[in-house]
């Protein structure tokens, strides 16, 4: 998945519901919530309200709130968190403030709106577009790290043109359509709009005789492969930021990053919440009223645990530390083992512990079910 690059801003994130700033209700779809941005970034725009501070603030508004809402991952991490998690998004833009460049269709609606050419000025450099690459890993590599390969495939600077997209050298020409501004412009009532030049597409230069390799684009698709150190504490959803593994930029320009983004296998035995490793453990009736001791599996070996007499099923034992690195790097959390006394099946009762469950059951006052053998049913049956 490629993403658009962005820079932090220095604005303060709004703190009004984004539902009610778009006007939709909390279930509505992706479509109607960028009708419903598209509606208000015409009504409030700065270029039709110059020197509207409140209209300049809606439209902000309106954009910070679509930012967030258009993607499914920060609209759901929204909807359970509020605000709260709205700005935690350090992987694209930063924690200073809204930033509506990373998201990819921001620029596209607002050319749709108003003839804007979004990216960069013609001529000059493009950065590369950020990558996205999804891994899976093992509950053990989440909670001890590891180094995994990843391969994939991203593009490149042409090594037969140098990445200028000309065969044998040739510089590219400035387009004559546009004069190299990479826009064309054109009177609309009383607007003048901008669209993007279609003879050169916004690059404000054609490449008359472009490089048999790349096809004049410059760039190449190549597998890319590289080591990916995965750090202890890690859980599902986490992202770790390779700066400039992702496509490269044109005329020199930046290289993008690869965001690698983990999902956790769920183990067989274990279970997760945060730092903390829970599991279960079965005892004996005889363990859970008298005491005793069993053996309990953690991530960090086999562990003896004490059973105190009165024990009851479903008690929380904690053995401190043996859970999982912190990524803060302040230890590790528990592992907490879960005592379920096992209540054994019937045929797994021969006749001494049938008689002992018996002799238990007078003893306390609670007598158990007297087992009938088929001979004496059948009598019963005759009999009455």
């Amino acid at each position: 998945m490629a993403t658009s690059s962005g820079r932090a801003s220095g604005r303060r994130g709004t703190t009004r519901d984004y539902y009610e700033i778009l006007g939709v209700a909390r279930e509505a779809t992706t479509q109607q919530i960028k009708a419903a941005y598209r509606k208000l970034a015409l009504k409030y725009h700065p270029d039709k309200n110059p020197s509207d501070a409140e209209a300049e603030e809606r439209f902000k508004e309106a954009a910070e709130a679509y930012a967030v809402l258009s993607d499914a991952d920060q609209r759901a991490r929204y909807d359970r968190f509020g605000h709260a998690a709205a700005g935690g998004f350090e992987g694209f833009g930063g924690a200073g403030g809204f930033d509506p460049s990373i998201f990819g269709d921001f620029s596209d609606i607002l050319g749709d709106l108003f003839g804007f050419a979004g990216g960069q000025r013609a001529g000059g450099a493009t950065p590369g577009a950020d990558l996205r690459y999804d891994l899976e890993i093992s509950f053990e590599e989440a909670a001890f790290g590891a180094t995994r390969t990843v391969e994939f495939p991203r593009l490149e600077a042409c090594a037969t043109c140098g990445g200028e997209g000309s065969a044998g050298g040739k510089p590219p020409e400035r387009c004559r359509a546009c004069g190299g501004a990479g826009q064309v412009r054109f009177s609309q009532g009383f607007f003048t709009v901008a669209r993007t030049c279609p003879n050169c597409r916004g690059e404000g230069r054609v490449v008359v005789d472009p490089c048999a390799e790349c096809s004049g684009s410059g760039r190449v698709e190549r597998a890319r492969k590289l080591e990916v150190r995965i750090p202890a504490g890690v859980d599902t959803g986490a992202r770790l930021r390779l700066a400039g593994e992702g496509e490269h930029g044109r005329r020199g320009g930046r290289r993008g990053d690869l965001y690698v983004v983990l999902s956790v296998a769920p183990h067989e035995t274990f279970r997760r919440e945060g730092p903390h490793v829970l599991s279960q453990v079965e005892i004996g009736y005889a363990q859970a009223v008298l005491g005793g001791t069993v053996e309990v599996p953690t991530l960090h070996g086999t562990r003896q645990l004490e059973i105190p007499p009165g024990t009851p099923s479903g008690r929380l034992f904690h053995l401190r530390g043996e859970g999982i690195e912190r990524l803060a790097g302040r230890g590790r959390g528990d592992h907490v083992v879960e005592a379920v006394i096992r209540v054994p099946k019937r045929a797994e009762l021969d006749d001494e512990r049938r008689a002992l469950l018996h002799r238990l059951g007078e003893l306390e006052g609670r007598p158990a079910r007297e087992e009938r053998g088929v001979i004496d049913r059948v009598k019963d049956l005759f009999s009455g």
